[in-house]
């Protein structure tokens, strides 16, 4: 269990144990199912998975940002962040009053949400909504020097800054796309959780925007968790790679050893489905069966309904997360099996 006494000094953000839930008219969903996490200062950290894996949930569980009729059911939030002097003390999130977890909002935990149409307020031009959020947690900027800065970040981002004045449905959706990172980025955030931050975007500007990630993680140490489909971008940015399903992490690793030797059977399903340019056979892999109805998900592994490898076991009871070689952990019974048989693991 991670105290405020033994948070490692490399690790900004640390979850243990984490339950989100949304109470609906059928039952109750469990989005996040016990997860426990470590991200390091200054890695990307890519985050993966099919729709409705409970990515983003856990993205917003991290801002605190959980609304009705969801919860963060139980859990720990550990934050470190780098309030300007020498030491950096260890917040427990969940535990803070609501003002001073606003406070940290913006400042040294921001989000770039996927769909910029509905978090940009229409009535309020792209400069203001840039400036504002300077200006609210830097109060001692001038308005003038504020939007110096915005017209900065959005020219590196491949919008004309005289468009900063408009509105935003007087921008495309990949202009919107670039506002909302524009944000994310005003203040320099310790961390910044981006949700599909490249959907909207264009091939050519989708590469801008990785270039200016790169640049302000090695000028800014800037540590980010990469929420996306997109396993390219994840292969291209991302230093270690966590894939969800179900709720739960399956698989987290270096982002090299996964792409080279996966051990989950559904991160293996994940990365043959994905399209290339050396395909042997003619048609694309598709992963039998559809992701499990969280209302009411399968007993024991979630996976097994659908994984080519299932056991006995597998429908019975649920693994637990094991190191199968250093730094790469995996939640399955394929391994947990092996050490039990090896003695290395007790029952």
């Amino acid at each position: 269990m991670v105290t405020k006494e033994n948070l490692d000094h490399d690790i900004l953000y640390s979850i243990r144990n984490l339950f989100v839930e949304y109470h609906t008219r059928v039952g109750t969903l469990t989005a996040v199912d016990n997860m426990s996490l470590d991200i390091r200062r200054g890695e990307v950290l890519g985050l993966v998975g099919e729709s409705g894996c409970g990515k983003s949930t856990l993205g917003k569980a991290m801002m605190r940002m959980i609304q009705e009729p969801g919860r963060i059911a139980s859990g720990e939030l550990w934050f470190k962040p780098n309030l300007g002097d020498e030491s950096l003390t260890e917040i427990e999130l969940l535990s803070l009053p609501d003002e001073k977890m606003r406070k940290l909002r913006g400042r040294h935990i921001s989000m770039v949400f996927q769909d910029p149409m509905t978090s940009l307020n229409p009535v309020q031009r792209v400069v203001d909504h840039i400036t504002e959020t300077i200006r609210e947690h830097q109060p001692a900027t001038s308005v003038k020097a504020a939007r110096a800065r915005a017209a900065e970040l959005v020219d590196r981002l491949g919008i004309n800054r005289n468009r900063l004045d408009d509105f935003p449905h007087q921008l495309s959706g990949g202009m919107r796309q670039r506002a909302m990172i524009s944000l994310a980025l005003a203040l320099r955030a310790d961390l910044v959780i981006a949700d599909e931050a490249t959907t909207s975007l264009d091939v050519i500007v989708e590469a801008q925007f990785l270039d200016l990630l790169k640049e302000l993680r090695e000028e800014f140490n800037l540590t980010i968790l990469l929420i996306t489909h997109n396993i390219g971008l994840v292969a291209e940015l991302a230093d270690r790679v966590v894939v969800m399903y179900a709720g739960r992490m399956v698989e987290l690793s270096d982002v090299q050893e996964l792409f080279c030797t996966p051990q989950h059977p559904y991160t293996q399903g994940l990365l043959r489905a994905v399209p290339n340019i050396r395909l042997v056979d003619d048609d694309l892999y598709k992963m039998p069966g559809s992701p499990p109805n969280l209302v009411n998900p399968p007993p024991g592994c979630h996976f097994h309904p659908r994984c080519p490898k299932v056991m006995d076991i597998c429908t019975q009871e649920a693994s637990t997360t094991q190191e199968n070689s250093p730094g790469h952990f995996f939640n399955c019974w394929l391994y947990q099996k092996q050490l039990l048989q090896t003695g290395k693991l007790s029952k």
